[in-house]
């Protein structure tokens, strides 16, 4: 039996996929951009007002793993956030060294309690086809799994220094 909180979960993160779809489409607007750029703020002043994990007020998250994400993939443009659900979506990052392929990441965090099962990161290839097209391409596993680490790792730092001020 599926509970209304799934259910509701599953609803949010299928608006979140068309809402990256499009924003993917058309690029983010400035207005978009704005809104990551309080999202950032908000989660840093969380951070430094909470001592305690398990007060992340504003977000239905926790705000350790929600900081280290957004730490984590800030190399990356961003295409979508959503502290209340969860949800990090980057837009597609070509590395200056390698400009035939690019990648995307859908972050997720689960919990409010700052757990190593708390946080999943889907990393998406395309590389650039003879006839210039971007193509879907196979990505090696461990690659998430290494950013789910660092992520967890960066958590922790965060939570740590938290705890000494």
């Amino acid at each position: 039996m599926i509970s209304t909180r799934s259910l509701l979960r599953g609803l949010s993160l299928g608006g979140l996929a068309l809402s990256a779809f499009l924003l993917g489409a058309w690029g983010p607007s400035a207005g978009a951009l704005k809104a990551v750029s309080d999202v950032n703020r908000t989660s840093r002043v969380i951070l430094a007002k909470s001592s305690d994990e398990n007060e992340n007020a504003g977000l239905g998250v926790n705000a350790y793993l929600w900081r280290a994400s957004l730490d984590t993939v800030s190399f990356m443009p961003l295409a979508t956030v959503d502290p209340l659900g969860g949800v990090i979506i980057t837009d597609w990052y070509a590395n200056p060294q390698a400009p035939d392929e690019r990648f995307k990441m859908t972050v997720y965090i689960f919990d409010k309690r700052m757990r190593a099962d708390g946080v999943k990161v889907a990393v998406f290839r395309q590389v650039r086809s003879r006839s210039q097209d971007w193509v879907d391409a196979a990505t090696n596993p461990e690659t998430a799994a290494k950013l789910e680490n660092a992520i967890l790792t960066r958590a922790r730092q965060f939570r740590v220094d938290a705890a000494g001020q």
